[in-house]
């Protein structure tokens, strides 16, 4: 398995967000910090926006705050904001599968099940439980 790089980006985004609470902080800093291009987090920015995880102010003191606190946010929420839309197998999804077996495969139940497992265990963890105590992350992101 292998997450879309946007969903990377999200969460390198929300981190940066949680170690400097409280401040309003700038797509370029964020990109910087996260060794992404600018244009590739405003679009994880937007799409975080549109789900209600971060609020974004424009201008010239704009930029972007988290807009629920750390604790309330999970990494399973996250991920199925993001990786929305995008099956996990060809069969996943009717209007492109060309799989010959899909009728009659069993793999596809317990992709599946393994699946909800997955995001059962994302979403016990919070955004918090990653920037809270992380000495090396806050470091790493915290601006001056």
């Amino acid at each position: 398995m292998r997450l879309t790089t946007r969903t990377n980006i999200a969460m390198r985004a929300l981190m940066y967000c949680a170690v400097n609470a409280g401040r309003t902080v700038r797509k370029s800093d964020i990109a910087t910090a996260c060794n992404t291009s600018e244009n590739h987090m405003a679009q994880v920015i937007n799409t975080l926006s549109h789900h209600g995880l971060v609020q974004t102010t424009r201008g010239r003191h704009g930029g972007l705050t988290l807009n629920r606190a750390p604790q309330d946010i999970t990494v399973g929420e996250v991920f199925r904001n993001l990786e929305t839309g995008v099956p996990f197998a060809e069969c996943f999804d009717p209007e492109t599968n060309t799989c010959p077996i899909s009728c009659c495969c069993l793999m596809k139940g317990a992709i599946q099940n393994a699946l909800a497992e997955f995001y059962k265990t994302l979403d016990a963890v919070t955004l918090a439980d990653l920037v809270v105590g992380n000495k090396e992350l806050e470091e790493a992101l915290l601006l001056a």
